[in-house]
């Protein structure tokens, strides 16, 4: 095969033409070496080039590294575990939240209910002490809603008129719950609270038309039982601290069976913190005049002192149970808000047991074997009852 081919010189007094090729090829050397390449003026090195269409290049990759253009952002490699590990953080993050909550909520019914007793076994003045809580209770929200640390709602008539019956219960179940603490002990009260289930799903089967399943029905057998047995071995049992207690779980139910049928139409700001600060604000107003009428002489600085009570030790624990009282209200609404029903009820089946364990070790109270079995009994009824309401019963078919 017969070639042509030309030599390329670094002598410039040397004039060449460029030939006319009928092809472009490019020219990619094969292999590189420091020999046959020079930059000396008296080096002439030549590379003969076919040019038959025969002949082809085929050109191969580039051996010298590649470095990135500084100015275009290059892509970071994200390693595959990242993700995980954000989601890790950010779950343990939540569960830290809502464990300090519960430790909050336990320990602002701890200290309400120990303040709460010191005040109503000194000066057994129950319409007072209540209305003294929703005065502070008050007064937070309007902190609240005045420095807009919570959006303040806008409320219509007809809303107001909706929400009035469940303050008037949500009135009445405190009172009678500071009723029964001035009258027995702290760790009696609330095992009588722990009826509330019993009274739950009588109220919902009679105005609601709920039925229980008979899972429910089984629950609420070892609830009555453990009371039953804890009030007769109960050592400071007492008619009025018993019924009133009693009272106390028929109406703060029934302020559940009537959030439920009523219907309170919900804007977007009206959500369970804002429906508990306005049945404060409304609880207060309806038991102020009542208190003033009753108890109002009887609360004063003078009468107090009168009755050698420590007037300035009296007062500031009566802020304490209030603050404590609308404190711990707040964390319920708050954790009820990240958690659902049932974990908010075995949560509060667990505080209750807080609170009886704290209050028979603070104040000292005598409680016999059998006293402490029947609480229990009645304890396990209502963790039970939280955990089988779920249980649907099946539809009966054709």
């Amino acid at each position: 095969m017969q070639t042509s081919s030309f030599i390329l010189s670094h002598n410039p007094s040397l004039s060449l033409k460029t030939p006319k090729l009928t092809h472009s090829i490019p020219f990619i050397p094969t292999r590189f070496s420091p020999d046959a390449v020079s930059f000396s003026p008296f080096t002439r090195q030549s590379w003969p080039l076919p040019l038959s269409s025969s002949f082809k290049f085929t050109p191969r990759p580039s051996l010298a590294p590649s470095f990135p253009d500084p100015s275009r952002p290059s892509a970071v490699p994200v390693p595959e575990n990242a993700e995980n590990s954000e989601d890790g953080s950010s779950s343990l993050v939540k569960t830290l939240q809502l464990g300090s909550l519960f430790g909050l909520w336990y320990l602002f019914n701890i200290y309400f209910n120990i303040y709460n007793k010191q005040v109503l076994k000194a000066a057994h003045f129950p319409v007072t002490v209540t209305a003294v809580q929703f005065a502070v209770g008050t007064v937070l929200v309007a902190f609240m809603w005045g420095f807009n640390l919570y959006k303040r709602p806008k409320l219509s008539g007809a809303q107001l008129a909706a929400i009035l019956p469940l303050a008037v219960v949500h009135t009445l179940g405190n009172l009678f719950t500071n009723m029964s603490l001035g009258k027995v002990a702290v760790s009696f009260t609330h095992t009588i609270k722990a009826m509330e289930p019993f009274f739950s799903v009588i109220l919902s089967a009679m105005f609601m038309g709920e039925m229980p399943t008979p899972w429910v029905v089984g629950s609420l057998v070892p609830i009555v039982g453990g009371v039953a047995l804890a009030s007769v071995t109960e050592s400071s049992f007492n008619w009025a601290g018993f019924w009133s207690a009693m009272a106390s779980n028929v109406t703060n139910q029934s302020r559940n069976v009537l959030s439920k049928k009523v219907m309170v139409k919900k804007e977007d700001s009206m959500d369970n913190i804002t429906l508990f600060s306005i049945i404060t604000v409304m609880s207060f107003f309806l038991l102020a005049p009542a208190a003033v009428f009753l108890e109002g002489v009887k609360f004063t600085p003078a009468y107090l002192e009168s009755a050698g009570l420590n007037v300035r030790q009296v007062y500031i624990r009566s802020l304490l149970a209030a603050l404590c009282f609308h404190a711990y209200q707040q964390v319920s609404y708050m954790i009820l808000q990240r958690v659902s029903p049932v974990t908010h009820s075995v949560g509060n089946c667990v505080k209750r047991v807080v609170v009886i364990v704290s209050s028979v070790i603070f104040f000292k109270t005598a409680v016999s074997p059998v006293n402490a079995l029947g609480t229990a009994i009645a304890l396990a009824g209502v963790f039970l009852y939280s955990r089988v309401k779920r249980i649907k019963s099946k539809p009966k078919t054709a």
